[in-house]
């Protein structure tokens, strides 16, 4: 009888605490076979995800003695929240345990794009050397503006107050004389955030108010040539107007980790086709051998902790 079933993938070493009591299914794959899935969480006491398999009804319902779920990684979006509480599933976030992970990303993008040379492979490789072309920007004095400054985006803060960066943000939920302003300026209203800012970084959850925040008119606020990290959710930003206004030269670059369609189809991809100054990469940014262990470690503690209690 399974009791634990893992979905997707994770730090397997990390499950040893929960084989000593229960059995597991870990298989990573079931997050694409829907049926299997919902036949094998029959006996669940426990599902452990990421952010693509759906804890939803449909689920709830296939499983019927569960009561916990475990995130790895701290997103909510393909949990039903209020239904796992109505029947009294605990859900467990990873909260906290990839956020220097995400914050090394948004540094790292922000330094290759207002740098602008790392694309260059093909033509260096092609006998070009366009040492001309390839002028890029520093970082140090630039402005850096943080749409939220929950964790992840005061570890960016910090980091790019040491690159010489102004660092501004926008976080109507955070009280004013919380001590994550200090070195930040803090903005009350998105447009003043956004006005003449040279890069912008996405750290708010998506929900109706957040969807298309960043969409085209506000896109046109930034500085010339300005950069935009995304690595929140996808639909945030309005990657169309995003790409309409990289195409006509308005921005100077973007990297983009999360979609409005993941997993990125090619269809949904188009709209980046033959851009040069875009990144684009597969929901990865929280990734990194270091996180997944942490992930991995807190989600079985968290899982653990409600199983063991009676």
């Amino acid at each position: 009888m399974v009791q634990v079933v893992v979905s997707e993938f994770m730090n397997e070493e990390a499950l040893a605490p929960l084989r000593q009591d229960y059995t597991i299914l870990f298989d990573p794959t079931l997050v694409d076979d829907r049926p299997r899935l919902l036949a094998e969480v029959a006996t669940a006491e426990a599902v452990i995800v990421r952010n693509r398999t759906q804890v939803d009804v449909e689920l709830l319902d296939a499983a019927p003695g569960l009561r916990a779920v475990g995130r790895l990684g701290v997103g909510l979006d393909n949990i039903d929240v209020e239904a796992c509480a109505s029947r009294g599933v605990i859900v467990h976030p990873a909260s906290g345990a990839n956020a220097l992970a995400v914050a090394e990303y948004v540094i790292a993008a922000l330094l290759m794009l207002f740098r602008g040379a790392y694309q260059s492979n093909a033509r260096m490789l092609s006998g070009s050397w366009p040492r001309a072309d390839l002028q890029g920007r520093e970082t140090s004095g630039k402005t850096l503006a943080l749409l939220g400054l929950g964790g992840i985006a005061r570890l960016v803060a910090e980091r790019a107050g040491a690159l010489g960066m102004r660092v501004r943000a926008y976080d109507p939920f955070l009280d004013a004389e919380d001590a994550a302003w200090r070195g930040v300026e803090r903005i009350a209203v998105i447009d003043d955030l956004l006005r003449g800012a040279d890069a912008v970084s996405v750290h708010v959850p998506l929900n109706d108010e957040t969807r298309h925040v960043l969409d085209a008119s506000r896109l046109e606020l930034l500085a010339d040539q300005a950069v935009v990290v995304n690595t929140a959710r996808g639909g945030i930003v309005d990657d169309g107007a995003l790409a309409e206004s990289l195409r006509r030269g308005r921005l100077g670059g973007a990297a983009l980790d999360v979609f409005e369609v993941e997993p990125l189809t090619a269809a949904a991809a188009e709209m980046f086709a033959g851009l040069d100054n875009v990144v684009l990469t597969p929901h990865i940014a929280g990734l990194t051998a270091e996180s997944n262990s942490r992930v991995s470690d807190v989600t079985v503690a968290n899982v653990l902790k409600t199983l063991s209690d009676q």
